[in-house]
């Protein structure tokens, strides 16, 4: 590895080790600078007693074009959940499909008391719609798009916001439409996935490309100036360009002039429960429809994917939207669920509980998302200059590594 690299990318998460991925296919090289001890950034697994917790719930979508065309999504060996839901209601679950891939769900799904038949008939509508890419509503929340287009409020309470709010990790609805109609397409053409060790296998599989001694862990970067970099160590190191493909809290703590520019964040609490025997027993997510309760969503993830968790034993995963730092949290949870699921729920096991404070950058209406930024000379790039998801990230890091060829030919 060269002492002085062409490119110093700081942050080892997805917009980071793309970019390094494609200055590699490039021929130029590069060292990635990260503070932690791993890599991955927000896109972390842990081995816990033999089960594999993801760091706050998350999931593939297969439909991602840019990931699909840098990733082997083979070997991540993808495991699918049924495209729908089950929905809380208050007294029972009740099932809503995506009937266009399970035909055979359509009566259940049509007279589910989950909205009116004309809004699933509204569903199928816009599913046409964005799978066409063809919208004529300007870019706004999605609560105001969803009521534009006509559904009721009903299903809006019933299942966009638990459904949404468990992707945009805020049921206020606020996210931009832009963005509600990107991951609704990508539902409808594809499939919402676990790797079968887990969400880090991603990252892993990134880093597996680029040259040995390449990602340098436990390095804090502190300053930055021009074209050196100062380490928490004292060490500085230099290069031509400099990379920062970190959160934006951290890049607006090193680029002062980003910070009025910074998104907020958003936040999530994660529980995860063992038990003998799944509630569900199908590789399918539930929501909590009722509007009341501080459950937002679950699924059994070994019903997804069985490697997630040692054999005879099943893993829960249970998203509290915002942060609750209760100790008394886990038993508060059970016994809501005991409403969901009855008394199997006090046989259930706390594994652990994460408080995700920066969980997702704020996408509000009108986001700007050029793909990367340049201040002061230096390269910004990460999910909150694209889109706030796996394949924004991506995205910011291939585009950035193919400005960065430009100028480094010039």
């Amino acid at each position: 590895m060269s002492d002085q690299p062409s490119v110093i990318i700081v942050g080892a998460g997805l917009s980071g080790l793309s970019c390094a991925v494609s200055l590699h296919e490039k021929g130029i090289p590069f060292r990635i600078l990260e503070a932690s001890d791993g890599i991955g950034g927000r896109v972390r697994t842990d081995s816990v007693q033999g089960f594999l917790l993801d760091r706050g719930f998350q999931v593939y979508l297969s439909a991602y074009s840019e990931a699909g065309k840098l990733l082997d999504l083979d070997a991540l060996n993808l495991h699918p959940f049924e495209p729908g839901a089950l929905v809380f209601d208050g007294r029972r679950l009740h099932r809503v499909m995506d009937v266009f891939r399970r035909p055979f769900r359509i009566l259940g799904s049509a007279f589910a008391p989950i909205g009116s038949f004309t809004d699933k008939l509204k569903i199928a509508l816009l599913r046409l719609r964005l799978l066409k890419n063809t919208t004529d509503s300007p870019d706004q929340s999605t609560e105001s798009f969803l009521k534009q287009f006509g559904f009721s409020q009903r299903i809006i309470e019933s299942f966009f916001r638990p459904f949404y709010g468990g992707i945009f990790l805020e049921n206020e609805l606020r996210t931009s439409s832009r963005m509600f109609e990107f991951t609704f397409r990508m539902f409808s053409q594809g499939k919402a996935t676990l790797p079968a060790q887990g969400m880090e296998a991603i990252p892993r599989q990134l880093a597996a490309r680029l040259p040995d001694q390449t990602i340098q862990l436990n390095s804090p970067v502190t300053k930055i100036n021009g074209h050196e970099v100062t380490l928490a160590s004292g060490e500085i190191l230099s290069a031509q360009q400099v990379v920062i493909a970190t959160e934006a809290s951290q890049t607006a703590k090193l680029i002062p002039d980003f910070a009025a520019d910074a998104p907020r964040w958003k936040s999530v609490t994660n529980l995860y429960f063992s038990a003998d025997r799944s509630p569900l027993n199908e590789a399918i997510i539930a929501l909590n429809g009722s509007g009341k309760g501080l459950i937002n969503n679950l699924s059994v993830l070994s019903d997804v994917a069985p490697s997630y968790a040692p054999h005879g034993k099943i893993l829960l995963s249970i998203s509290v939207l915002g942060i609750h730092p209760n100790d008394n949290l886990p038993v508060l949870v059970q016994e809501e669920l005991k409403n969901w699921f009855g008394q199997q729920v006090n046989d259930w096991r706390h594994l652990r509980t994460d408080l995700i404070r920066e969980a997702l950058p704020e996408q509000a209406p009108s986001h700007p998302s050029p793909g990367y930024l340049r201040l002061d000379g230096i390269w910004i790039c990460g999910d909150h200059t694209t889109t706030s998801s796996i394949e924004g990230a991506i995205i910011a890091g291939t585009k950035t590594a193919a400005a960065l060829a430009s100028a480094c030919e010039s």
